[in-house]
């Protein structure tokens, strides 16, 4: 694949996913990314199912989906779109998490839920991204945050 293609990308399946990010179940929190633009933007899709080892401690009897994986979402699709947006032929990088700002929770997001991962590139210095995120259940946002990536 050249350079150009993978700039023109508008969807990843779960397979180029796999190629992009070094995660791996029960931690990748990305299911299919769609509407990418380059580096600039993309909405990653997550389908929450009751099955996710997270519902066994969180909490048993109310299952509500870790905040904390609402955040991780959101850099893993913004991880793998600066990955899929640079990869051309060569092999995936590692994509390192750097930081976390302005992260804000507001409604649960249950099994059953389908979370839409909106995320815009706010910057880049070098091998450096920050992205604003906003997760979404049915056009609601439930967490917004801002994060920072690093390709190694």
């Amino acid at each position: 694949m050249n350079k150009a293609a993978t700039t023109t990308l508008e969807a990843a399946d779960i397979a180029a996913i796999l190629k992009a990010l070094p995660h791996r179940y029960p931690f990748l929190m990305v299911d299919r990314i769609i509407d990418m633009q380059g580096d600039e933007a993309a909405i990653g899709l997550k389908n929450v199912t009751v099955n996710e080892p997270q519902f066994l401690g969180h909490f048993p009897g109310n299952p509500v989906f870790p905040g904390v994986l609402l955040i991780e979402g959101m850099a893993q699709t913004a991880g793998a779109i600066c990955v899929l947006s640079q990869m051309g032929g060569d092999h995936p990088k590692h994509v390192y998490f750097l930081t976390i700002d302005k992260a804000k929770f507001r409604k649960p997001v249950v099994p059953g839920d389908t979370i839409e991962y909106h995320v815009r590139k706010i910057a880049r210095k070098k091998n450096m991204w920050w992205f604003r995120g906003e997760a979404k259940v049915a056009g609601e946002m439930v967490a917004e945050a801002e994060v920072g990536a690093m390709v190694a």
